[in-house]
């Protein structure tokens, strides 16, 4: 967001607490904090990229709630579950505290802010940037909003509000399962392991040593260490576009995300074919699910000596890489 919405709120009235935390909730990389006193500030990210863009600014950051604050800014996120825990979690943390809500109207702000004022009645807030940023005092009349803990869907796999794809499996994942060799020998890499539906159909195949799940998003790996219990399985909350193993691997196998907001960034999968190419042996393969749309035969092509097309559907398309270009 590069206008604040909140420096524009607090111009025309809104006045922050004189003392205790100011927790900001899942704040992106680049938020504008404006004039929130950043010596107060406890940022909480469970998203490890903008987590650690956080930390290198210097701000007091966890992945965790801090013990209590005064005030409490919620950064609205595109699931609609996950930001109604996220406003009920906020008023809990803060009893009697100011409650800020900020977000885009792409991401579904306006919703929250017409259900507030069902609840409230009258909500002050200013709209500027394509979006909306309200404010009230912490209040129980939102307990019903806090998401339910996570729990075995009818896919059999334990998910949660806000990850990916968490009431079915997703059609590229089983597409790219399906395409897999029976023996997969050696070390394994999930690259954006999610809730770890592909480690724990990989983890079946005969002939592997070691599986590392790679994943950022702290709610999604915590949900995949329950769905994958097998020895062999070691877990990494960590960018997968930065992580590098201890030991290379034989195998990456990857469903790279697409998107952090509406629109399609494919530097994102591009940043993720890269990093495969450097975490694998000199004969190491990579087994990669897209959607049609996205170009990755070139990115694919400049890091990998063999690159084949091995399935697709309506949707998606499987990708075997190997022999990656030092």
């Amino acid at each position: 967001m590069t206008v604040s919405r909140l420096s524009a709120a607090i111009d025309g009235g809104l006045i922050l607490p004189e003392d205790g935390t100011v927790a900001v909730l899942r704040p992106p990389a680049m938020y504008v904090l404006g004039e929130l006193p950043h010596d107060r500030v406890h940022v909480v990210q469970p998203f490890r990229p903008d987590f650690d863009y956080w930390t290198t600014a210097g701000m007091t950051v966890t992945s965790e709630m801090p013990p209590s604050a005064s005030a409490v800014v919620v950064v609205v996120p595109r699931s609609k579950a996950l930001a109604r825990d996220m406003v009920a979690r906020a008023c809990a943390l803060a009893p009697g505290g100011l409650i800020i809500v900020d977000g885009n109207k792409t991401d579904g702000v306006d919703s929250l802010f017409k259900e507030a004022r069902k609840r409230l009645g009258d909500v002050a807030s200013v709209t500027k940037a394509h979006g909306r940023l309200f404010w009230f005092r912490a209040t129980n009349k939102f307990a019903d909003w806090i998401a339910s803990p996570p729990a075995s869907g009818p896919h059999g796999y334990v998910t949660t509000a806000g990850v990916f794809s968490d009431g079915s499996v997703d059609r590229g994942s089983a597409l790219l399962v399906a395409n897999l060799p029976p023996k997969m020998k050696g070390r394994v890499g999930d690259l954006g392991a999610g809730w770890g539906y592909l480690s724990a159909q990989v983890l079946d195949r005969a002939g592997i040593k070691a599986l590392d799940l790679i994943e950022a998003e702290v709610l999604a790996l915590d949900c995949a260490r329950q769905n994958v219990q097998d020895p062999r399985a070691a877990f990494h909350w960590a960018d997968a576009a930065t992580f590098r193993p201890k030991t290379v691997y034989d195998h990456v196998i990857c469903n790279p995300p697409f998107h952090t907001g509406r629109a399609a960034e494919p530097a994102l999968g591009r940043a993720f074919i890269t990093a495969a190419a450097a975490m694998l042996s000199p004969r190491g393969e990579l087994w990669l699910v897209a959607n049609r749309q996205l170009p990755y035969e070139a990115p694919l092509a400049a890091a990998f000596r063999e690159v084949a097309e091995i399935a697709k559907d309506g949707a998606f398309k499987v990708f075997h890489a190997s022999r990656p270009i030092r």
